[in-house]
C-alpha cells in the first residue's frame, strides 16, 4: 500500500476527461456535491437482455456519470472512487512483470482516490483470495500504480 498526493486539477482531468483510466472496473464512488451520491459499480445483469460478462462496469461506462455529478461553478466537498485494474488485464500484468501468482488468486488491484476538497491522493490497494507472505504482488502493484499516477503529481 503507498499512498501518492496527486495534483486534483491534472488528475481531475485524466480521471473526468480523458481515457486514462478506461480499462479499470469501476467498484464503488461517492461524491458530496449538494447531495451525498453513492454509486455501486456493480452490475445487475438482470436488467439486460444480453448479460454482460464482467462484475462491474468500467470507468469507461460511467465516466460521464461522475463528470455530470462534479461539473459546476463549485467544487465537490468530497470525493472518493475505487477504480481497479480490470480481471482481463491480471494475466497481462502478471507475466509482464514476472509473477508467479494466477490471475484466479488475485481479487483486485486498486487505486483509491480521496479528496477531501482542497486535497487528492491515491491510496493503492492489493487484495487476493488468500493470505500469503509474499508481499512481490504488491510491491509491483505500487511501482505500477507509482508510474501510472506520475502524470497526475
Amino acid at each position: 500500500m503507498t499512498v501518492i498526493d496527486l495534483s486534483a486539477k491534472i488528475c481531475m482531468a485524466h480521471l473526468l476527461l480523458k481515457p486514462t483510466f478506461h480499462q479499470y472496473s469501476f467498484i464503488e464512488g461517492e461524491v458530496t456535491t449538494f447531495n451525498k451520491f453513492h454509486i455501486d459499480g456493480r452490475i445487475h445483469k438482470e436488467f439486460f437482455d444480453e448479460k454482460p460478462e464482467g462484475e462491474y462496469s468500467s470507468w469507461k461506462e460511467v465516466q460521464d456519470f461522475f463528470l455530470s455529478v462534479i461539473k459546476g461553478k463549485r467544487t465537490p466537498l468530497n470525493f472518493r472512487l475505487i477504480l481497479s485494474l480490470s480481471k482481463e488485464n491480471f494475466s497481462s500484468f502478471l507475466s509482464e512483470r514476472g509473477l508467479s501468482f494466477r490471475p484466479d488468486e488475485i481479487q483486485g488491484l486498486y487505486l483509491n482516490f480521496r479528496y477531501d476538497g482542497s486535497n487528492l491522493q491515491c491510496v493503492t490497494g492489493v487484495s487476493t483470495n488468500s493470505f500469503t507472505m509474499d508481499k512481490t504482488l504488491e510491491q509491483e502493484w505500487d511501482v505500477y500504480a507509482k508510474k501510472i499516477l506520475a502524470m497526475c503529481i
